[in-house]
């Protein structure tokens, strides 16, 4: 018996090394890790819970591989016969090491991508394999445009005056909790140690035990989310980034830029005013749906990234003290410390402070003016705290810094001492790594912009309006609307009193408004109207920004998301731009936000990504028409099917001119981790976006020949029409939807603030487009991502067989059509109409069953028309490495699908019996069924439903 057990513990082993493809090339280290971190964890199991059900976890998942190997559908039932026979303990311990395992499958992928880009750096070697296509080393590009006939001044300049605007925004896509994310990268870490060249056999142990430890750790953590996050909670996990990689990670990136430059004859170094990196934010800002997000939400989150940022600079400041020594000054620096040195008391000292406590000796004159610096950053945390704790504060606003200006200026003064006194080579040390980091993050870390429903204002303007017994202004035409908001715009008198009649919606708007007016102006970004339509919309921004005594307005930006807004778009911005008052009042600059999430769920992803690529086409030259400057500012969700993707091929197949050397995009959710979760990962996703934006502006892709475009055009009605012909128009497709998904579940995950509807009753159109998504990843049918391609590719084929060289030649040739194919292709390679297929037959009505069979047929048809198009056999013969990395995955996430469907099987039928076996945990597994006391289910489904919906999550890292 002993004996069988040792074999059946390295069968699991054996498993792995036959499932995980072989190598991929030399340095590929993937399923080394991999299995270092599964053995790891399973021996914490077997300790924690037992030999048995350590042997049931591997008969899962020997089971789940024999069915990745055939995708025999019998084997699905005989691995829903062993998950359903688990007691409401073991099941949920099963599905959370499932989910687990699929969590340390991503690090070790993530640590693999990390150890390969090492290498590559070590031998300068970029060249191989499709990778080339997704990164860009900055200088890299750099040496490409110098190839390109560029002279190395024309790539500074160009660099010097191009912005990336990083928009971190709370959408509820990110399921795992921040507890879990630490302990992630504690094991990342202890990985890559593992793998250094000169580590001792005792390093070797004690890293071993902290990786153990580690994986224990997050074993032990509650994955669940037991309430809901506040906006607050969002906007703290999205500000800790900054502190954990972001912060030092922009000094450390515009070094390597520095570095870049100088290998292409540039002898001088990026100005640390140059903006090329922004950040901004949506956290504490982004009302529009959300209830939760109040005035009051955002002055707090206001405060408080102020309060962080004064934080941050005060807690570098002291060695900045240290390094700046020198005697030697320029008189203009002299002058001010002499004068800062008189004027303060004789034996002054500051108790609070660690270092540099004493007055300081005038023979020390950086550290007098640094000393100032910091006692103003002391009082502007201090300020902050006060304001958010009790709502006042006893330190004078001018004891502070109160805009970016006063705070550069000493900082300016240093720098140019140094320089003038033969110390250039110390002035480009720490203290320009402060100056490029005041500059970046301002006293405010990021801006927060404000995002609103266009209704909302409209509302409030017809209350406005009605007060003043001049009529409905909701009545009113476009024509009437706009004549009105220019004349009181053009005037002074006030609109309305403190004896408007207000409903809670209106002082809500109203209210925010009043937030923006009495915080300083750095503290906000852009005004963004959502299903803005007409140039009244905008203008009534601008009308109560100024009723609001809103010193320095926000710039007005209209977002367009639907289909037909987005065909609209550029007419509305034309008669926009038409308008002479608004003219006058934007300075030759406009931004426009379009939306991918909706537009996609609306029309499909490929008349979504035509439109999209039209649109922005019309809008630059409209814009270019009235002289206006426009910066596109992209809602990128981090799904395919809303707009995600590799960044840097996204960037490169926008249409030529429209980046133009500004760019703005959102970071949502999950995605936020994946770019800046790990110092690295920070470094490459400034890289990228650095990289591409510059390659854009300065080698433009090429315009699709005018009978490419007529393909599109022709294609992209095809799609609509067989896209929504099943969505929306299809009688029972949303029955079907919410029977074959968890969508009706998905709330219960508590990942977001934000309710998952805009209204509470109807169908699709209602649903929020991130829910849409996350519910098909789930089922890994991803239906809204694929839906219509085949459809157009076949009538287009069948129409005229020259098509097929057409379709191919566009894929070859053009970046725009290659990345939307890609994307999907890439979908395909997660997919598996297995899944789809057991939910249906567990979970679906009889009678729908012969629709499900309907669009798995398509699912295959498209996936095949696909593979003929992009002229390949099978789905990603090109990327061999991503392959590798979902053939790893594949036998945890079937596993999971199958936990799933057969829990939600016993959710709702509760006439589905099972046999249940004694408990084969040896540690009371009970407990973890106690963790969710309120549950209106049986025990233990509710939570080994919510951790199959994150270890899916995970697995396909993408949720919404």
């Amino acid at each position: 018996m002993a004996n069988r057990n040792v074999e059946k513990m390295a069968s699991i082993d054996a498993q792995l090394r036959q499932l995980a493809p072989s190598k991929v090339s030399e340095d590929d280290k993937l399923v080394e890790y991999d299995a270092l971190l599964l053995d790891r964890f399973l021996d914490i199991l077997q300790d924690l819970h037992g030999e048995n059900l350590r042997e049931t976890v591997q008969e899962i998942y020997e089971l789940s591989a024999e069915y990745e190997g055939k995708h025999d559908p019998k084997k699905l039932e005989e691995l829903g016969n062993v998950i359903t026979s688990l007691d409401a303990g073991d099941s949920i311990v099963v599905s959370k090491s499932f989910s687990h395992m699929l969590n340390l499958a991503n690090l070790a992928e993530e640590v693999q991508i990390a150890h390969r880009r090492r290498n590559k750096l070590k031998k300068g070697d970029f060249a191989d394999e499709s990778n080339a296509t997704t990164e860009s080393d900055i200088e890299e590009t750099f040496k490409k445009l110098v190839n390109l006939k560029k002279s190395p001044q024309e790539v500074f300049d160009a660099l010097k005056n191009q912005t990336v605007d990083l928009v971190l925004t709370a959408h509820p896509t990110q399921s795992i909790r921040r507890s879990l994310l630490q302990k992630h990268a504690r094991i990342r870490n202890c990985l890559s140690q593992l793998d250094a060249k000169d580590i001792t056999p005792d390093d070797k142990q004690e890293l071993d035990e902290a990786l153990q430890r580690e994986i224990q750790a997050a074993f032990r953590t509650d994955e669940i989310r037991r309430t809901p996050p506040t906006p607050q909670d969002e906007m703290r996990a999205g500000m800790s980034y900054f502190h954990e990689t972001i912060w030092k990670g922009v000094p450390k990136f515009l070094r390597r830029v520095d570095t870049a430059l100088k290998n292409i004859g540039i002898n001088e170094r990026v100005p640390h005013n140059a903006p090329l990196i922004q950040f901004s934010s949506w956290m504490g800002g982004d009302r529009d749906g959300n209830p939760r997000v109040t005035p009051e939400v955002t002055r707090d989150v206001c405060l408080l990234a102020r309060m962080m940022a004064a934080n941050l600079y005060y807690s570098q400041i002291e060695d900045l003290m240290f390094e700046l020594s020198m005697w030697r000054s320029n008189d203009e620096l002299r002058v001010r410390a002499d004068e800062l040195h008189q004027n303060s008391k004789k034996d002054e000292v500051a108790k609070h402070y660690i270092e540099f406590w004493k007055k300081i000796p005038p023979n020390e004159p950086y550290r007098v003016i640094l000393g100032d610096v910091r006692d103003r950053l002391y009082k502007t945390r201090e300020r902050s705290r006060h304001l958010l704790a009790q709502g006042y504060s006893d330190i004078p606003e001018e004891a502070t810094f109160t805009n970016v200006e006063e705070f550069l200026e000493p900082l300016e003064l240093c720098y140019r001492s140094l320089c003038a006194c033969g110390d250039r080579a110390i002035a480009d040390g720490s203290l320009l790594d402060f100056l490029r980091q005041v500059s970046t993050f301002g006293l405010s870390l990021v801006r927060l912009d404000i995002r609103q429903e266009s209704d909302r204002h409209t509302d409030v303007m017809d209350a406005i309006t009605k007060h003043l017994e001049i009529g409905s202004y909701q009545e009113w035409s476009e024509e009437k609307r706009q004549e009105w908001l220019l004349s009181e715009l053009s005037g002074k008198r006030p609109l309305f009193g403190p004896d408007l009649p207000q409903t809670e919606e209106i002082r809500d708007v109203l209210d925010t408004f009043h937030v923006i007016a009495e915080l300083p102006p750095d503290n906000f970004g852009a005004y963004i109207i959502s299903m803005a339509t007409t140039p009244s919309d905008v203008l009534a921004v601008e009308l109560l920004q100024r009723e609001c005594h809103i010193k320095h307005p926000l710039r007005v930006v209209p977002l367009f998301e639907k289909l037909a807004d987005l065909e609209a778009a550029p007419a509305a911005l034309s008669r926009l731009f038409s308008i002479e008052w608004y003219r006058n009042r934007i300075n030759g600059r406009q931004e426009v936000m379009i939306g991918y999430s909706d537009s996609g769920k609306d029309a499909g992803r490929f008349s979504a990504a035509w439109q999209l690529y039209k649109a922005q086409e019309e809008l630059i030259k409209v814009a270019k028409k009235f002289g206006v400057k426009l910066t596109m500012f992209h809602g990128r969700g981090g799904t395919v099917g809303r707009g995600g993707g590799p960044t840097h091929l996204a960037i490169l197949s926008q249409p030529p001119d429209t980046i133009h050397g500004s760019l703005r995009v959102t970071v949502q959710g999950e995605v936020i981790e994946q770019s800046f979760g790990e110092q690295h990962l920070c470094f490459r996703t400034l890289q990228r976006f650095t990289a591409a934006t510059l390659e854009h502006g300065m080698h433009p892709p090429i315009s699709p020949k005018p009978e490419w475009r007529a393909m599109m055009d022709q294609m992209a009605v095809i799609a609509t029409e067989e896209y929504r012909s099943i969505v929306f128009k299809e009688p029972r497709f949303v029955e079907y939807f919410r029977l074959a998904t968890p969508e009706l579940e998905y709330g219960r995950m508590n990942i977001g603030s934000r309710p998952a509807k805009r209204r509470p009753s109807g169908g699709i159109e209602t649903l929020r487009a991130i829910p849409w998504i996350f519910a098909w990843t789930q089922t890994r049918f991803h239906l809204p991502v694929w839906l219509g391609f085949g459809a157009a590719f076949k009538k287009v084929i069948e129409k005229d067989v020259r098509n097929l060289h057409m379709l191919q030649e566009m894929y070859n040739q053009w970046p725009f059509f290659r990345v939307t194919l890609d994307l999907v292709e890439m979908v395909f390679a997660k997919g598996d109409p297995g899944i789809a297929s057991l939910n249906d037959r567990l979970l679906v009505s009889k009678d729908l069953w012969p629709f499900g069979e309907q669009l798995r047929n398509k699912y295959e048809e498209t996936k095949k028309l696909l593979l003929q198009v992009a002229g390949h056999r099978e789905i990603l013969e090109g990327d061999p490495y991503l392959k590798q990395r979902l053939r790893l995955r594949d036998s945890y996430i079937t596993t999971l699908n199958v936990f799933q469907a057969y829990t939600l099987k016993r959710i709702r039928d509760p006439n589905y019996n099972v046999k249940v076996k004694p408990r084969i945990s040896k540690e009371s597994a009970d407990e973890l069924v106690t963790l969710n006391p309120t549950s209106e289910y049986a025990p233990g489904l509710e939570d080994t439903l919510i951790l199959t919906m994150k270890g899916i999550a995970a697995g396909m890292q993408n949720t919404g």
